[in-house]
């Protein structure tokens, strides 16, 4: 409320500044979305990520190099300097001293904030404002009655606002339907995503297909805030798999992991083997990738991020 009357002044920057963030506490497909527009713009641009880093064990100020364990800068920064070494990936708690560290430091053409829709302290020139399908954020309240981070007046910050995990075969009937729910302004631009599986798991060795592992006994692995989409997707590909599911960000104990053995295959999300792939020493631990993918207006989306690049 402070930030909305001007009693407390956000700091804009001269360099292009997208923010990426949601409502509500828990999974609405941030770092896709990150990875995304890094996929987009780093053939173009110069381009760096900012996150928190939540969960390390470091403070303050940090580049990362690529070669790290999780617990250093957090899973999904390393996520991205693995996925994308020619990015600059940096971590701070401190957003404003992170964007001018980057700056100084780096000079890039354009910077991405990961989960930041609330640090009011910074004013992004783009906001990007991802809420789930089925899981709107106008059916949900503020903490803690609800999982909102704050009133759903805070959607009207948003440039453009991405209904995330949607059915591939979404109707533009029901598209029109979420727009009214959402109470979209003229100025405002929706589009809408889905998750595309890959049918091939990966880990540091190779690849298997799924079809490879149907006749195994397979562990998945999970500790992000929703893997309902991930379950769902397995178990209409015939994969019979038991489920270890733990809370979003958790750090595997040796106990924990001491129980993964026993399994021909471990399956895990991406983010979730950032922080086993170095406490887990198991052949067949794999990862399931994944990507976003527009159901329509994909071009339209690339067209306003690269318009905000180059006008800044």
């Amino acid at each position: 409320m402070l930030y909305d009357f001007n009693i407390l002044r956000s700091s804009s920057f001269s360099t292009p500044v997208i923010t990426v963030g949601n409502l509500r506490v828990g999974g609405t497909g941030k770092t896709p979305m990150i990875e995304y527009l890094l996929d987009f713009l780093l053939p173009h641009y110069s381009t760096a990520t900012l996150s928190r880093g939540y969960g390390r064990k470091t403070k303050g100020f940090y580049i990362l190099k690529g070669n790290e364990t999780a617990d250093i800068p957090g899973d999904e920064p390393l996520q991205f300097k693995i996925k994308f070494p020619e990015a600059i990936v940096v971590v701070d708690e401190e957003r404003r001293r992170g964007i001018n560290n980057i700056i100084n430091n780096f000079s890039p053409e354009v910077i991405l904030l990961d989960d930041a829709f609330q640090h009011r302290k910074v004013k992004a020139g783009l906001n990007i404002l991802l809420t789930s399908y089925g899981n709107l954020y106008t059916s949900d309240w503020i903490l803690p009655a609800g999982n909102l981070r704050e009133s759903v007046k805070g959607a009207k910050r948003a440039e453009i606002i991405v209904v995330t995990k949607c059915p591939p075969d979404l109707s533009v009937n029901e598209e029109w339907d979420i727009k009214k729910e959402l109470d979209i302004s003229e100025s405002q631009q929706l589009f809408f995503t889905y998750i595309d599986y890959n049918l091939q798991i990966i880990n540091n060795k190779g690849s298997l297909f799924l079809d490879q592992i149907s006749a195994k006994s397979v562990l998945l692995v999970t500790g992000i805030a929703n893997p309902g989409s991930l379950v769902d997707f397995l178990k209409e590909r015939g994969i019979n798999f038991q489920h270890e599911n733990f809370p979003d960000h958790y750090e595997f104990s040796e106990n924990d992991i001491s129980g993964f053995s026993k399994a021909d295959i471990v399956l895990t999300t991406e983010k979730d083997y950032m922080r086993l792939k170095d406490k887990f020493v198991h052949p067949h631990l794999y990862y399931m990738p994944i990507r976003f993918k527009f159901a329509r207006n994909e071009s339209k989306f690339e067209n306003i991020i690269s318009k905000f690049v180059n006008k800044k």
